[in-house]
């Protein structure tokens, strides 16, 4: 029979087969026709093929990443197919990269060493090509049905913890680090902070522009938000105009210069979607610290925090509120409001004479600025 009569007579590729076309296959060889031919042979079948002539090499190129299935020989210089194949499996992690031993040893006991070491199949040579072809597409097809799972299972862990419309943690997640972080703050005598932010009008703008401008503004919002805080401080979405930070060593001033950090680049930012033209975005702040008095729990840190957002949304919203027992009570500074089309400078502080009312929240003005190191206590 012909060469052209012998490709006429080989079945067209599976879907299976086409699935995996492309693939990259590492060989280890010290037999230089050996696996010049394999290489070949695997080329012809349209995956891509990186040789190597011993087991070390071949690590280093397995360590690049990029890889999805190594032949090896057993019988090797400098490290044996099994001592490679241990080490590989080692560096896999939990990504699943199948290794296929190649030897001229057919006994029990040498397929047996090998499967126990960790290779997933075992090839005896001389072999005939149509078994290795299959063996090779066989590896493959479960490599990529193992990735496909591992990206569904990253993919439903993110959605466990993570907002899926501003990719901030959930209210969930929040929960558990809320608890930690306080217990942290309590063993360690530490300052803690909260603060939500509440976008005003919210549900106005839904009607007015649909709901893809309050979609924009809730990400954009969400995207100042986290430009604005430490890493270690914990972001959540917390409703579906309201966000919540938790900020782990921060005093009074630290957090006031979060908040107004926030406020200040949402109002002066312009947020698209509406067809008559860009919304300007107000915010109204409640922020709650602890140790206080009266929030000797996570529970009761989350309520003042809203107490003090209840009394900026009283006050006509578009301003800070911190929740305290004694101090002084600034006069808030209203801001742009959600018709202007451009930010307003606000008005100087002035300082009240009057005392605030005792475990009451305080409204500060968004202009307030007083410095914090980023990365370590405010």
């Amino acid at each position: 029979m012909s060469e052209s009569e012998s490709k006429i007579s080989e079945p067209p590729p599976s879907t299976g087969q086409r699935s995996v076309l492309g693939s990259t296959v590492l060989i280890a060889d010290d037999e230089r026709l050996g696996r010049e031919q394999l290489a070949a042979l695997l080329r012809s079948h349209g995956y891509l093929v990186e040789v190597f002539d011993d087991g070390q090499a071949l690590i280093e190129r397995v360590g690049k990443g990029g890889a999805d299935l190594v032949l090896l020989d057993v019988l090797m210089p400098r490290m044996t197919g099994l001592e490679a194949c241990r080490i590989i499996k080692s560096l896999s992690g939990e990504s699943f990269l199948p290794v296929v031993l190649l030897t001229v040893r057919s006994d029990t006991q040498s397929r047996v060493d090998g499967l126990r070491i960790g290779a997933d199949d075992y090839v005896a040579k001389p072999f005939d090509e149509r078994e290795l072809l299959a063996r090779v597409e066989a590896m493959l097809r479960i490599k990529k049905l193992h990735d496909h799972v591992a990206r569904a299972r990253t993919k439903l862990e993110q959605l466990s913890v993570h907002d899926e419309l501003t990719g901030l943690y959930n209210y969930r997640y929040l929960h558990t680090r809320l608890a930690e972080e306080f217990k942290r703050a309590e063993r360690y005598h530490d300052p803690l902070a909260s603060v939500i932010i509440d976008v005003d009008h919210l549900a106005a703008m839904n009607e007015a522009g649909g709901r893809a401008l309050g979609d924009n503004v809730v990400r954009g919002v969400a995207d100042v938000v986290r430009r604005s805080v430490r890493e270690v401080d914990v972001v959540a979405r917390y409703g579906g105009d309201e966000f919540l930070l938790v900020l782990p060593s921060t005093h009074f001033a630290g957090s006031v210069t979060v908040a107004e950090r926030i406020w200040r680049e949402v109002t002066e930012r312009p947020f698209f979607g509406d067809p008559s033209g860009p919304t300007r975005v107000t915010l109204s702040v409640g922020v709650a610290l602890y140790p206080s008095r009266d929030v000797r729990s996570k529970d009761a840190l989350l309520r003042a925090a809203d107490s003090a957002l209840n009394q900026a949304k009283r006050d006509g919203g578009n301003r800070i509120c911190v929740f305290q027992q004694q101090g002084y009570l600034y006069t808030p500074v209203v801001g742009p409001t959600a018709d202007d089309r451009g930010p307003r400078a606000p008005r100087p502080a002035t300082l009240s004479s009057r005392p605030p009312p005792s475990r009451s929240p305080s409204s500060v003005p968004a202009r307030r600025r007083i410095s914090d190191r980023p990365g370590g206590k405010r």
